[in-house]
């Protein structure tokens, strides 16, 4: 056992190395806290110290700030002074100026005043002196007049007469002289080749062994495109050669482009020619386009509306009395130019009037009334000036003429429509009777579409199978014959050829 005494000494001991422990743990705390303070309190320092530095300063700057405005205030005072100084010098120039005029004005109103009394007096000398005389000759003035004229008149009468005579002559020559030298020169100027559309297109084949695959069994192949583009495939003995008979040149354009695509992958069946006609309608209506822009630039024009200039390009795919539109309103823009240069009227609003004085025949089979009617509509709804829409409105005399530039139009219209060879009324009335047959055709509900082929002998019509049962289209058929036969005149006979086809479609998946 341990002894009591022991326990004591080390009791104590611990106790006595507690409290020493505990001693120097605040001693080392007290110097920590003294470090600290004084820490802070140097950093307090630092920071007045900087302050003052700061606020010295800014005071400095303020003062210098000052010192410089007044400084420009100074300048600012010198310099209205100045200005003030010049405005009352000016002031008092004016004022002299003034009273100079208002002297001056005087003056010239008294000399009025004078030379008004002068020539008041110089009438009245001329009255007594003309009354004078008519007392000393006993003939008034209106009688001497007369009677000298009278006696010109006798002794020189019959030359006078000759020589008005002649310069009248000499006038009218001079002017027909001039009118024709000044259209040859627009002639000159610009001189396009004259080509007659035709209602046929060749498309050439790379062998004769291809027609048996246009045609397709039974015929199934050469009667889905002819449907499809509303136009007549003529394969005949011609070697390496089918025709494309159609009056509309889109729907000949449409079925040519099909047909080269086809003959190109040599996929030649009902589906691939679906897919060809698509995409050569699609690159048909680029070409439009293409023929807007072009005949656009070539007659200098610019700042037409996209839209206005597709229809413009569709003038390319329409004919009149044989005359390709677009050709014609592009001969008539440069005509109208040259003539205008001439004659000094504005030559960029006869330039517009020309060429877009046929735009309405670009819509004309779509929208009622006349091409210039329809034409004035279009222009006005795409922005375009007033003063080309009365350029171009009058080329068939149905407007007034409003300005210079649009007797210049309708001349250079009548120029260009009156060159050898430019028109063929033949060609205009066989095409008019085309359209007249396929309108008459697609008059009866349930009608698809109508097409106009063998020159006009026969009419090919496509129905609604859904509207139109196999009894009706017997009946169908005959009314528009009868229809045909009452309304339009034609030479022979006219085919009505009714088509009702019912196509299913699956898809196996």
């Amino acid at each position: 056992m341990i002894e009591l005494p022991t326990i004591l000494a080390g009791s104590f001991s611990l106790a006595i190395g507690l409290a020493f422990g505990y001693l120097i743990r605040q001693t080392i705390a007290k110097k920590k806290e003294g470090t600290a303070e004084s820490k802070l309190n140097k950093t307090v320092a630092e920071a007045k110290k900087n302050a003052k530095t700061i606020e010295e300063k800014a005071h400095k700057a303020a003062e210098t700030i000052l010192e410089k405005a007044k400084e420009e205030e100074k300048e600012k005072h010198s310099h209205f002074i100045q200005l003030e100084k010049r405005l009352l010098s000016k002031e008092e120039s004016l004022e002299e100026r003034e009273k100079k005029l208002k002297r001056k004005s005087r003056e010239l109103s008294t000399k009025s005043e004078e030379l008004e009394d002068s020539i008041e007096r110089v009438k009245e000398i001329k009255a007594k002196h003309i009354t004078e005389l008519e007392k000393i000759a006993k003939l008034t003035s209106a009688q001497a007049k007369e009677k000298l004229v009278k006696a010109l008149e006798e002794k020189y009468g019959e030359e006078l007469v000759d020589r008005l005579k002649k310069l009248e002559e000499y006038g009218q020559d001079e002017m027909d002289k001039r009118a024709k030298n000044m259209i040859v020169h627009a002639l000159q100027r610009y001189a396009s080749s004259q080509t007659s559309e035709v209602t046929t297109t060749a498309v050439d084949l790379p062998s004769d062994d291809i027609k048996g695959r246009i045609i397709g069994k039974e015929g199934r192949n050469i009667r889905t495109l002819e449907r499809l583009t509303g136009v007549e495939l003529i394969v005949d003995d011609t070697p390496e050669t089918i025709i494309i008979s159609g009056f509309d040149p889109v729907r000949r354009h449409i079925a040519k482009l099909a047909l080269e695509k086809l003959i190109a992958d040599g996929r030649i069946q009902p589906a691939r020619i679906e897919d060809s006609v698509l995409s050569a309608k699609e690159e048909i209506n680029e070409k439009i386009k293409e023929a807007g822009e072009a005949a656009a630039y070539d007659a200098g024009i610019v700042g037409l509306d996209p839209k206005l200039i597709w229809l413009l390009g569709r003038l390319r795919f329409r004919t009149s009395y044989g005359q390709n539109v677009l050709m014609h309103s592009l001969e008539v823009g440069h005509i109208a130019g040259a003539l205008a240069a001439e004659l000094g009227a504005d030559i960029s609003i006869a330039k517009k009037g020309g060429l877009l004085h046929d735009i309405g025949k670009a819509v004309d089979h779509e929208v009622e009334g006349s091409h210039v009617e329809i034409g004035m509509r279009l222009l006005e709804k795409y922005g375009v000036n007033k003063e080309v829409i009365d350029a171009m409105k009058s080329h068939h005399e149905e407007y007034p003429y409003e300005s210079l530039e649009a007797r210049i139009v309708q001349a250079a219209d009548a120029i260009s429509a009156s060159r050898p060879g430019a028109r063929k009324d033949t060609v205009e009335n066989y095409l008019q009777r085309l359209a007249e047959l396929e309108s008459v055709a697609t008059s009866f509900e349930g009608v698809e579409k109508a097409y106009a082929i063998q020159a006009g002998r026969e009419v090919r019509v496509f129905v609604s199978p859904e509207g139109i049962s196999d009894v009706r289209a017997k009946q169908l058929a005959r009314d528009i014959a009868n229809k045909i036969q009452e309304e339009l005149k034609y030479p022979g006979e006219v085919k009505v050829t009714l088509i009702r086809e019912t196509r299913v479609v699956e898809y196996a998946r």
